[in-house]
């Protein structure tokens, strides 16, 4: 078996998408062994790109504040695992990003998800996370009926800018959703298996 850290330079190494990239490949995650927090996102932004660094943006600011991670343990990739769905920056689409490549998850996600046994819960952040974890579905339905996930996913809006219309529109989420968010993350984190 391939140990992780092959794998992770083989991923890093990727070029599959390389001819629809308009800004090259830069593949953009956090991983190890001993990770029980995984965050299933999009994929990387432009500054996330520029960067190196997941969640490097104001989405990452905002994602911090709802599960209540400083930013110390959210990089703690012994801690934490990051794997979006598209792993580089998709460019623009229309209104916003372009969606993640198709290619990226399935030549990469479940190779890496196989090295991380220790996962003890997956934060699945947007629809593109939900719908791979969970199949087709109402990012708002799912996020509002949460437990029905627990303990193995926690269903969540994607924390960009737009975003905040949704909360706005939806009180709920702050006041019943982000309190029972941040206890599951300290247990999963805190969580040891047996």
């Amino acid at each position: 078996m391939q140990s992780i850290e092959s794998l992770v330079e083989e991923v890093r190494r990727c070029q599959a998408c390389a001819a629809h990239l308009p800004h090259g490949t830069r593949p953009v995650f956090q991983s190890s062994r001993s990770a029980r927090l995984l965050i299933a996102s999009q994929a990387p932004g432009s500054k996330v790109h520029a960067s190196g660094i997941p969640f490097a943006d104001r989405s990452g600011d905002r994602l911090r504040a709802w599960t209540g991670l400083t930013a110390d343990l959210f990089y703690d990739a012994q801690k934490v695992a990051i794997l979006p769905m598209g792993f580089c920056y998709p460019g623009r689409g229309t209104g916003g990003d372009a969606a993640p490549r198709r290619e990226c998850a399935p030549l990469w996600r479940s190779r890496l998800l196989a090295q991380m046994p220790e996962i003890r819960l997956t934060l699945l952040v947007g629809a593109y996370a939900q719908a791979a974890a969970l199949g087709p579905g109402k990012l708002e339905d799912r996020v509002r009926a949460y437990r029905d996930y627990l303990p193995e996913y926690f269903p969540l809006p994607h924390p960009s800018w737009r975003s905040q219309l949704w909360i706005e529109r939806n009180p709920w989420f702050d006041a019943e959703v982000l309190p029972v968010l941040r206890k599951a993350v300290k247990a999963a984190l805190r969580e040891r298996r047996e």
